[in-house]
């Protein structure tokens, strides 16, 4: 469970946070949404400790963030490009996550299989550097890394951006199999409400760094995000 008590973060004088209470459920696939500068990026920083609040907390497993660094052996992330090392495969950059996630090669080898169909044979075996890799296959390296030796906590900073269509399902069909399947916890955000709302159970909507809206997912919950956002 991640458990947010008081948590604010102010730049410059400007509050660009302010959650009083939020609980997110240990195996539930939560979702953020919001426009530009609501704060979204922000809460998942603080989130992974890499800047601090201004006051409050996060309890990660009941394990304060900013105390205790034992949560990051359950918590893994893709946020963008700097989270991956562009000058290796990315056979190897599988390899070194594994590693640090205590997962044999062999297993990692038969682990990947699963991420054949999102791979489409463009990323494995191509003798390329990540960094030489498209935009949308980077970002598959990066996301399926994240998801080596099952995590309790996956976070995914608009996981869907850059992905071709086939791809984009493939990959909600992946994250709905590892959450309801191995109890795996996403936060997702994304600007795409259609991607959110299809794959989340529960959307929050930011504005301005406060919570509007806090939503467990129905036929209805498309149209009403949109209807905000259309104001």
């Amino acid at each position: 469970m991640i458990k947010i008590e008081h948590l604010t973060k102010i730049y410059s004088g400007k509050t660009v946070l302010n959650i009083p209470n939020l609980e997110i459920e240990q195996g539930s696939c939560f979702g953020l949404v919001g426009n530009n500068g609501a704060g979204k990026t922000t809460l998942f920083s603080l989130l992974l400790d890499l800047v601090e609040p201004t006051s409050g907390e996060i309890l990660n497993q009941g394990i304060k963030v900013y105390k205790d660094e034992s949560w990051k052996a359950k918590t893994s992330a893709f946020i963008d490009s700097t989270f991956i090392i562009g000058y290796l495969t990315p056979e190897e950059y599988f390899e070194f996550i594994a590693e640090l996630r205590g997962v044999a090669k062999e297993e990692l080898n038969d682990w990947l299989e699963n991420f054949s169909s999102f791979f489409k044979d463009e990323v494995l075996n191509q003798k390329k550097y990540i960094r030489d890799l498209s935009k949308g296959n980077q970002k598959k390296v990066g996301i399926t890394a994240s998801f080596i030796g099952s995590p309790e906590l996956v976070v995914l900073d608009e996981p869907f951006s850059n992905l071709d269509p086939s791809s984009q399902i493939i990959l909600k069909k992946l994250i709905e199999n590892f959450y309801k399947n191995q109890n795996t916890t996403f936060l997702i955000s994304s600007h795409d409400l259609s991607h959110v709302t299809e794959v989340c159970n529960r959307i929050v909507l930011l504005e301005k760094g406060v919570v509007i809206k806090d939503i467990e997912t129905n036929k209805a919950t498309l149209k009403e995000l949109e209807g905000y956002f259309t104001i």
